[in-house]
């Protein structure tokens, strides 16, 4: 079995065998940019996950889907989309619409213009996909990037994709009781701002920050934002410090899981299991759940996000 497709079974197995009946999250990816394991990548932990499927990681994004209706959406357009979208297919199929070519989602929700977060959006193009006039909610300037920069203008010229603002603190409508909100967060902004999403549903929030550099950084305290919401799946790119080997740390600016531990380590427990890792690098060995780093986070109350897991959103 080839082990793309391995770890499509392994990850729908994961999740429930029946889905809740209200709206939920499901995680497609929980791995930076670069999947786990990278692009020339002969670290002990790339190698292991070539040979165990169990230990890959797709690149972080969600699916929210609404099985009162079959609507679904995306956060964030990873380059691993076309084996997200099995997954999505095998956990929520899309509901019949009597089109040859229907829309693959409701819409789209991209937090910045970091390649894992929007690469995916050229599956959507005449090359492949071929969608028309799929939503694509956005930053003011991540949308600015996206009609100014080929190979992205085209989708927005041949109406692939239609651009839509978002205006953090301004929720989304996605049904009478299901909405997503958008918070600025302080990352490297090389070419659009960042954001951070909040997804309410009929019963629980769940928030996605799989970006930020340094909690302190950020002008809301972290303690502040976990206790607006039900869960919080949060930067865990990196456990500690000296990780990536020749290159300095400061180029790549994040809070170490190791620090949100600290920062957390004196709060209540009710707050710290608000607190889902996801983002791993291919050099985190939380990436493991074997590893110490992954037994320090269970410890904490804390844990770690899988592929293939499902967040209810209704009633607990």
């Amino acid at each position: 079995m080839r082990a793309g497709l391995a770890l499509l079974v392994l990850a729908a197995c994961q999740a429930p065998r029946t889905t809740p009946p209200a709206p939920y999250l499901l995680v497609l990816g929980s791995a930076q940019d670069g999947g786990l394991p990278q692009i020339g990548c002969r670290e002990p932990a790339c190698m292991r996950a070539r040979q165990d499927d169990t230990l890959r990681r797709r690149v972080t994004s969600l699916a929210l889907v609404d099985p009162r209706d079959g609507r679904r959406w995306l956060l964030d357009a990873s380059p691993d989309l076309p084996e997200q979208l099995e997954l999505v297919e095998h956990v929520a199929p899309l509901a019949p619409r009597g089109s040859p070519r229907p829309p693959l989602f409701e819409g789209i929700f991209l937090t910045h213009a970091h390649v894992g977060h929007y690469a995916g959006l050229a599956q959507l193009g005449r090359e492949i996909y071929g969608a028309r006039e799929l939503p694509v909610w956005c930053s003011q300037r991540m949308g600015a990037f996206l009609r100014s920069n080929g190979p992205w203008s085209l989708l927005v010229d041949t109406r692939a994709i239609e651009l839509r603002a978002l205006e953090p603190g301004a929720p989304v409508p996605l049904a009478p009781d299901l909405s997503i909100d958008s918070l600025r967060v302080p990352h490297r902004d090389e070419f659009s701002d960042t954001l951070a999403f909040v997804v309410h549903g009929p019963g629980r929030t769940v928030a996605y920050l799989p970006d930020i550099d340094k909690w302190e950084r950020w002008d809301m305290p972290l303690e502040d934002f976990l206790a607006r919401v039900d869960l919080a799946l949060v930067d865990g790119t990196f456990f500690a410090d000296g990780e990536v080997p020749g290159r300095a740390m400061t180029e790549i600016p994040h809070p170490f899981i190791s620090e949100t531990l600290a920062r957390l380590g004196a709060a209540p427990l009710e707050l710290r299991r608000k607190v889902v890792f996801t983002h791993l690098n291919h050099t985190n060995p939380a990436a493991d759940p074997k590893s110490a780093a992954a037994r320090a986070i269970r410890a904490a109350g804390m844990r770690v996000a899988r592929d293939g897991e499902v967040i209810a959103l209704g009633e607990d």
